[in-house]
């Protein structure tokens, strides 16, 4: 039995309505090939996303692997299956995310194209048909705006958000400042345009352990699934040689930076080798001090954070007992330092007086003296006038060489971890105040030259 071509092709566009890698078959048959494993895989995840008790899919991704094409085909497909959808999309800059808008409204608008046959009377609404924001015939809202972190989602409720790239160049991913404000974005503005039952993707190549995707499988790890592409995988293959073979690889990077590189195709953060801090020593069980010690750093400023570490010292080794790390004010961090200093039967606690640490120590001792009945902790403070990041530079080797860490102190002081173990040798820096009191226990146990009270070894 012959079945006719008109039959065929019905059941093919039967076929893409219902599967969304038969979709993109039919779209672009020259990208999406039965042979390009990674790329059917991609689309039935995020097919089966929808369906998923998860609210985030996190996909990293080498560049012109057709992440943002499918993406692009994916906001279609889900139009078409249900114009009463709500989408938003956020890339990079408001080019990208115009751009990025305007492939799946033309898609839509066109005549006679796939989309049209595959979903019949999907229509773009005159009238609202503007490139970054459009709604679909039987609508009284839009159903798509497109944003980016210097753009405005205000008044616009989405059930699916695709973020896509938002870093595109190795100096953002140094900037710490940057990746917070990304941070601040996703959670202060486009979480909060969310409509029950929405569900988020993040779509981006790993460029920074703390960028959005890192943010994010992080602190929604238990709502998140997660797909790692890698251009090279661990066997020396590549993902797909027909779309970046390993000769064309190699040949793309063999000039170029190995840490971009590496970022760039095999999502391995930059910032993992630019970090400072490596290998920092942990022990087990205190072993025990004589003297106690405290070296205390307050906040200069309204973002600063006040850092107070006490540690013992064994053989010349501080080894770290207990830190406050925290960004509230004075008011309440000169309790929160003398309680400190007391419950850890600190014997010399050492407070920077620069910008106003001086009155900070005075009102630690006088808390000490009258909240706590005790005068077992001297409190001497001092001026710091050596250049801060000088002295950081310069004190790290000594810092992961002999500066030991109780070995859970990623979850007994979390803030204070993710500033030091993050600290970059280069680029912008968010705090440096974790960092800043390292160098100075390294001043205290290897002793100050020119400084106006000498040496502080060991009692």
């Amino acid at each position: 039995m012959i079945i006719p071509e008109y039959v065929r092709e019905q059941a093919k566009y039967e076929l893409a309505r219902r599967s969304f890698w038969e979709y993109c078959k039919l779209k672009a048959p020259d990208l999406y090939m039965e042979s390009r494993t990674y790329l059917k895989e991609f689309c039935y995840q995020l097919q089966a996303f929808l369906d998923s008790p998860k609210k985030v899919l996190v996909v990293n991704m080498p560049p012109r692997h057709g992440k943002s094409r499918t993406l692009t085909l994916f906001v279609q497909w889900c139009l078409g299956r249900n114009i009463h959808y709500k989408i938003m999309t956020g890339s990079y800059n408001e080019i990208l995310s115009g751009t990025f808008a305007k492939a799946v409204r033309d898609a839509i608008q066109e005549e006679d194209g796939i989309f049209g046959k595959v979903f019949h009377n999907v229509k773009v609404k005159y009238g609202e048909a503007s490139m970054k924001k459009w709604a679909l015939e039987g609508n009284e809202e839009a159903n798509y705006l497109a944003t980016s972190p210097k753009g405005t989602a205000t008044g616009f409720g989405c059930l699916l958000m695709i973020i896509d790239d938002l870093i595109k160049t190795a100096k953002e991913a140094y900037n710490e400042l940057l990746l917070e404000e990304h941070q601040t974005w996703f959670t202060d503005t486009m979480l909060q345009r969310t409509e029950t039952g929405f569900k988020i993707i993040v779509v981006m190549t790993r460029w920074a352990t703390n960028d959005l995707a890192g943010y994010i499988l992080r602190e929604y790890e238990d709502d998140c699934i997660h797909i790692n592409y890698k251009a090279v995988q661990d066997d020396g293959t590549m993902l797909c040689d027909e779309v970046l073979s390993k000769k064309d690889y190699l040949f793309k990077i063999k000039n170029m930076n190995k840490d971009i590189a590496e970022a760039n195709y095999n999502q391995i953060c930059v910032d993992e080798k630019g970090r400072l801090y490596k290998n920092l020593k942990t022990y087990q069980v205190n072993p025990g001090f004589g003297t106690i010690y405290a070296y205390v750093d307050t906040a200069d400023d309204g973002d600063d954070f006040l850092c107070a570490i006490v540690y013992g010292l064994l053989n010349k080794e501080p080894y770290i007992i207990d830190v406050l790390f925290t960004d509230e004010g004075m008011e309440i961090t000169e309790n929160e330092c003398a309680d400190l200093l007391f419950r850890n039967n600190v014997n010399l606690a050492y407070i920077e007086s620069n910008n106003g640490g001086r009155g900070f120590a005075r009102n630690v001792k006088r808390i000490l003296k009258e909240k706590y009945k005790s005068n077992k902790c001297v409190i001497k403070p001092f001026t710091q006038t050596a250049n801060k990041q000088s002295r950081i530079l310069s004190s790290s080797y000594w810092v992961m060489e002999h500066i030991h860490f109780p070995f859970n102190w990623a979850k007994r002081w979390e803030e204070f971890y993710k500033h030091i173990t993050r600290y970059q040798k280069k680029g912008k820096n968010a705090h440096d105040d974790g960092p800043d009191v390292l160098a100075g226990i390294y001043d205290k146990t290897v002793g100050e030259k020119g400084s106006s009270f000498g040496s502080t070894k060991p009692a």
